[in-house]
């Protein structure tokens, strides 16, 4: 009898999911990859539903119940889940404090939803969260989970207010998301990771091929789409692609076996065998130019904190020479200022004193003339590259030239710049603009 009642349990609730799928395939065409990427488990672990990337996991009695209360809350609760996902939500935590991460993810996927024109997912917005979704996008046209998470953090929040928000926007059950959670068969954090990048790539393209169909709703997922799937560089990476290959003195210790080396000091006294080369080869940044773009549409705070930024990767990863020749240019529609920098000293001390000269419109070409001069007249020896910090609003030189660039965006607001083919497009976060936001429960963002 029991065993009777719980297959006629599963069956309703497999018919609950796949009548949702069905209903959401035919409404959203360009989610099909993220709607049937999922498997239906029944889980007594959760009270309501959630998942790992890989498996829906549901509460039997919580699914038939919500269906009672209208399919709509299931399709919304599908969706949600596949937003998690598609964004990164679950593999994305990297050691931030789980409630407010948790938070943070659903109040982004339900704004986005709530702006949605799709009447299958379609609920009434409160007056809470309006408040709240104003007060974000007066700080930021795209939003990501970072960028909340950061913002909760700075709020002043009572226990109470936080659990109101967390009742306001939870959906799903995030503890799935963990990999101590992972269930019986299920495979590991980086795999569903992988299958999950791969979706998100399928559903911008999807997106941009059903843009009709999509309509605003489209444009709103695929921007923040294109925000989680750019290439996240680490700066310290991208600066090594401008080093060089140059003998450095210092003692090598890889480069002999140390049992010759023992056996000679054992047998002969103070007769090594084999002496460590005193010379080795290294790569470190000698020669690279650092073009810093000055025009009314880049704010002192982002340049000072790009500088603050290569300033501390440059000496906390031991990236110098002993002596270098770095060229900071400042720079508008013409140059305005070429400092030389040749130790860390001189970086710090420039980073300390800088003001900023320029302020008149952006072109790019008088940079790069400029290089070419300094090229000329010996200065720039080993120039491996040049890295550009701009805003991107600007005039392209047409010639490539015959080293690496690279225009570096830090930006609030991601929207995407078009460079040359020849160039290399980095977007950084805005350092500390996080810590001047604060969430006010009552009247939003402040």
């Amino acid at each position: 009898m029991q065993e009777s009642l719980q297959y006629k349990l599963n069956k309703i609730c497999q018919n609950i999911w796949n009548t949702s799928r069905t209903k959401l395939h035919l409404a959203m065409r360009h989610l099909d990859n993220a709607i049937y990427a999922f498997q239906f488990m029944p889980n007594e672990t959760t009270a309501f539903l959630g998942t790992d990337g890989d498996c829906i996991f549901y509460n039997k009695k919580y699914l038939i119940k919500t269906y009672e209360k209208g399919i709509i809350y299931i399709h919304r609760a599908y969706i949600h889940m596949i937003l998690h996902c598609l964004f990164g939500h679950p593999f994305h935590r990297n050691g931030r404090l789980i409630d407010y991460w948790n938070l943070a993810c659903d109040i982004v996927v339900e704004s986005i939803l709530d702006q949605w024109n799709k009447e299958v997912i379609h609920l009434p917005v409160s007056s809470q969260r309006t408040r709240i979704y104003d007060g974000i996008k007066a700080q930021t046209k795209v939003l990501s989970a970072e960028k909340v998470y950061e913002a909760l953090l700075y709020t002043r929040m009572t226990e109470q207010e936080f659990k109101q928000l967390q009742a306001e926007f939870e959906v799903d059950d995030h503890s799935f998301w963990r990999e101590e959670n992972r269930q019986p068969n299920q495979p590991p954090l980086q795999q569903r990771q992988k299958k999950w990048e791969d979706i998100s790539n399928k559903v911008q393209m999807a997106l941009q091929q059903f843009s009709d169909e999509a309509g605003q709703d489209g444009d709103l997922t695929t921007e923040t789409l294109r925000l989680e799937n750019r290439k996240r560089y680490q700066y310290s990476d991208f600066l090594r692609k401008f080093s060089v290959l140059r003998e450095e003195a210092a003692i090598d210790l890889d480069s002999f076996d140390y049992n010759y080396y023992t056996y000679g000091l054992t047998m002969y006294g103070n007769m090594p065998f084999i002496e460590p080369q005193e010379w080795r080869e290294t790569q470190k940044i000698r020669d690279f130019v650092i073009a810093i773009d000055t025009s009314m549409s880049c704010s002192g705070e982002l340049i000072h904190n790009f500088l603050e930024e290569t300033y501390s990767i440059l000496t906390e990863t031991d990236q110098y020479f002993s002596k270098v020749n770095i060229h900071i240019l400042q720079c508008d529609d013409q140059i305005r200022d070429d400092t030389l920098i040749t130790n860390p000293e001189q970086m710090e001390q420039y980073q300390q004193e800088f003001e900023v000269k320029g302020y008149g419109g952006t072109d790019f070409r008088p940079v790069f003339a400029h290089v070419e001069q300094l090229k000329k007249e010996k200065k720039l020896q080993d120039l491996k590259g040049l890295i550009y910090f701009t805003d991107g609003n600007g005039t392209f030189p047409e010639k490539c030239p015959d080293y690496d660039t690279a225009f570096v965006f830090m930006q609030e607001d991601y929207h995407d710049v078009k460079v040359p083919s020849w160039a290399i497009k980095l977007f950084l976060e805005p350092y500390d603009l996080a810590k001047h936001q604060r969430i006010d429960i009552n009247g939003g963002l402040q």
